[in-house]
């Protein structure tokens, strides 16, 4: 039998093995794996799907009316607005300065090295309001270096950028320490500058990583409260974020439009992780 009969007759052979291997990938889940879905889900449903399905149907409730009404507040169009561009401006900043910081810890090495990759979780160990009083105790009126952007717009987004750092750093880190370099040494072998085998070769596999960080970030940067409420003012129109509008909604008993302006929020939220995953596949298509 020739090699090119062999071949023939084995594609139906191939056929029927990648068929009984989809059949397999779907069957039926054993007992074991589907009590832990179900424990998986009831437990995510507990926490995140009802909450969050109950905040729509609250807002729902008030009818497309309130809806209406809290986006035609100026106070609140403000606050929206600041929140918004706010977070967006911490969160390209992120992608930049977070890659940066996880290169210098990863492929460089200086003394204080380890004291430096600890601290920069310390925006994760400290309680958001403590956060706030140290920036306050820093650049509020009695700032030790001079710097006073209490009240300020620079507040805002000053207290985003403290709480937000390490998210990109975190997710960048390990890929870059799986990173092969002897690709690079084999481009850099072909002639390709830095530059070329940053973006050609590096940066497709971190984008990913700098993507999670950044949708990670955004969404820290919209919901931010405590850190923000002591050096901001909380001044309408000026320096007050959703968060601090949300709350004096709840304060004076309007449920309805604090749950329109959740659900905002929610969408925006959901609005930026999907354009983080489209630049993200785009990217590393590209690339």
């Amino acid at each position: 039998m020739s090699t090119a009969s062999v071949a023939v007759e084995s594609r139906p052979a191939r056929k029927r093995r990648s068929a009984s291997s989809r059949q397999k990938s779907g069957a039926a889940l054993t007992r074991g794996p589907a009590l832990g879905l179900g424990i998986a889900m009831i437990w995510f449903s507990l926490l995140v799907l009802i909450p969050l399905s109950a905040i729509i149907v609250k807002a729902a409730g008030g009818g497309l009316g309130t809806f209406v009404d809290v986006l035609s507040n100026e106070q609140t169009r403000s606050a929206l607005q600041l929140t918004v561009l706010s977070s967006l401006g911490i969160t390209l900043l992120n992608m930049v300065m977070g890659t940066i910081i996880a290169w210098v810890l990863v492929r460089d090495r200086f003394p204080g090295m380890a004291i430096l990759d600890l601290l920069i979780d310390i925006p994760f160990a400290l309680p958001t309001i403590v956060a706030g009083l140290v920036l306050l105790s820093l650049y509020g009126p009695d700032s030790p270096i001079g710097i006073q952007v209490q009240n300020t717009r620079w507040a805002v987004f000053l207290a985003m950028a403290f709480v937000t750092l390490p998210f990109v750093v975190r997710t960048v880190q390990p890929v870059l320490e799986e990173l092969d370099t002897d690709v690079e040494d084999a481009a850099a072998s072909l002639g390709a500058s830095r530059f070329t085998t940053f973006r050609r070769v590096i940066l497709p596999a971190l984008v990913p990583a700098i993507c999670a960080g950044a949708a990670l970030s955004f969404a820290r940067g919209i919901s931010e409260y405590g850190a923000l409420v002591l050096i901001s003012g909380n001044l309408a129109n000026r320096t007050e974020v959703v968060s601090v509008r949300l709350f004096s909604f709840l304060e004076g008993g309007n449920t309805e439009a604090a749950a329109a302006v959740a659900t905002l929020m929610l969408l925006v939220a959901l609005l930026a992780i999907i354009v983080l995953d489209v630049i993200q596949r785009r990217v590393a298509r590209r690339g």
